[in-house]
């Protein structure tokens, strides 16, 4: 019995832990997104990102826009997504067994800033979303690497 624990705590361990990786845009495109310029006439910016943390790095999670893939996240990456200013906009993840979805509304010309984070599942880590503040985003977003949208595992 104390194997089957110790075995049962090392295989989640090792999951929390690994390392996952998600293809990523050329360096040009991530240092581009980080001069964090406004966005286009009538349009708003959202980053979202996930930080470099070792909780979860095995795990690669799908994020959506308005039902749109924007890409399969692993620690840290971000993603850049252009808008429609003056509409709220429904930013999801996938997590353990549904979607976990936030709304947001964007003002035409700022830029928005989203953390998607692991939690502990039931059976395998699921992933959430949150709203950070411009300042805490840009400091956040700064020390990642942008990865390469429009891959995701599922479809929403």
């Amino acid at each position: 019995m104390k194997l089957i624990k110790t075995t049962a705590a090392l295989a989640l361990l090792t999951i929390m832990t690994g390392c996952a990786s998600v293809n990523m845009a050329p360096q040009q495109e991530s240092t581009a997104a980080k001069e964090f310029t406004y966005p286009d006439d009538g349009k708003a910016g959202v980053y979202v990102f996930r930080k470099d943390s070792p909780f979860g790095a095995a795990l690669k999670k799908d994020i959506w826009i308005n039902g749109e893939c924007i890409g399969e996240s692993a620690r840290g990456v971000f993603f850049y997504h252009q808008v429609e200013g003056g509409q709220e906009h429904e930013i999801a993840t996938e997590s353990e067994f549904s979607p976990n979805t936030m709304t947001l509304f964007a003002e035409a010309g700022n830029n928005y800033f989203v953390e998607q984070y692991i939690r502990m599942g039931a059976f395998v880590g699921g992933a959430n979303l949150r709203q950070h503040d411009e300042e805490s985003g840009m400091r956040e977003v700064s020390s990642l690497d942008l990865a390469a949208s429009g891959n995701c595992s599922r479809e929403l």
